[in-house]
């Protein structure tokens, strides 16, 4: 997913090398309930605008709404943009939040955050920001309600005067279910694996379920929440899970395989696990599916658990550090 910061100070970026690494706190957060009615107006209408562009894959309307400064990030905005051709289908745009971010008190560019949070102060979800220039910013938050991908769309806005208005800095784009589950779900599942686990080896299923739950309930990397740090607490507190797993030495008969990593990968809307491993150099495409299978059925004799809670896994080959996708099966193809 990607977010553009880039363009916002071309001319500044020397000084964003500079600057101190501590997080800046001299912002403040609006939510939603309190923002003033002409702000929540101005920004439920951009918002709206903009998450109708996204589902109805309306280019123009998005590159018009562009702020200036971002211009050159235009195509990874578009390609972002038409990932939600296929998960706001077949759902109604709902807008979900709206944080009105207020940075002017910055003296350039610094890496921020914003505290955000409801009337009593009992909840406070956290925005941070990496070289943010001075400013004022908003993030919209809407979903595709009823589509079978539940989309999600995350939208910065950057305040570009009051000739232009509310003008497009980033947008996230995500599934918020796999394989007919939401996050919520997921979050469920990893605690009852993490629980059914205490007494075996495998906390592998339980770790990845987590990742599945922290992706699909987060709409953008930078947001953070009482919740996600409660998802994120008992995730580490999984036993004999992969966090420091790798590399892994996977032996299988009369050689070993090297694993590089294991992630979440959700490339083509399932809750697959990519895995990287070492290649021993095969050029020829039925020689390195071979190989694939071969690796993917000896981690999964060492790892029954993802067989069982995944769709299916991903075979990333790594050769002179070059990584290069192989294949994806789903778990019933692997033997």
């Amino acid at each position: 997913m990607r977010l553009s910061w880039k363009g916002f100070a071309a001319t500044a970026a020397m000084l964003v090398f500079l600057a101190s690494p501590m997080v800046c706190r001299a912002t403040s957060c609006t939510t939603q309930a309190a923002l003033l009615p002409q702000d929540r107006d101005a920004l439920t209408a951009a918002g709206g605008r903009l998450a109708v562009a996204v589902a109805e894959q309306d280019m123009a309307a998005l590159k018009a709404a562009l702020l200036p400064a971002v211009a050159q990030d235009w195509e990874g905005i578009s390609s972002e943009a038409q990932v939600g051709a296929v998960l706001m289908k077949g759902g109604q745009v709902q807008l979900r939040s709206l944080y009105l971010l207020d940075a002017t008190s910055l003296g350039a560019p610094a890496d921020t955050q914003f505290f955000c949070s409801n009337a009593n102060g009992s909840v406070t979800v956290t925005l941070t920001m990496r070289a943010l220039p001075p400013g004022r910013y908003a993030v919209v938050l809407a979903d595709a309600a009823g589509a079978p991908y539940a989309g999600q769309l995350g939208f910065i806005l950057a305040w570009d005067g009051p000739a232009g208005g509310w003008k497009l800095g980033g947008l996230t784009v995500r599934p918020g279910a796999l394989d007919g589950h939401d996050g919520v779900w997921w979050w469920s599942h990893a605690r009852e694996l993490a629980r059914t686990n205490q007494d075996r080896i495998d906390g592998w299923s339980a770790w990845y379920a987590y990742d599945a739950a922290r992706m699909l309930l987060l709409p953008m990397d930078f947001l953070s929440s009482p919740n996600l740090e409660k998802l994120v607490t008992e995730q580490t507190a999984i036993r004999n899970s992969p966090q420091n797993a790798f590399p892994l030495m996977l032996p299988d008969g009369p050689r070993t395989w090297k694993i590089d990593a294991v992630w979440l990968d959700p490339t083509l809307l399932h809750a697959d696990l990519g895995v990287a491993y070492e290649s021993t150099g095969v050029t020829d495409p039925a020689a390195q599916r071979t190989e694939a299978i071969v690796v993917l059925s000896a981690l999964l004799k060492a790892q029954p658990g993802l067989r069982e809670n995944f769709h299916g896994l991903w075979a990333y080959a790594v050769k002179d550090g070059k990584r290069t996708p192989v294949i994806e099966l789903p778990m019933a193809q692997i033997p």
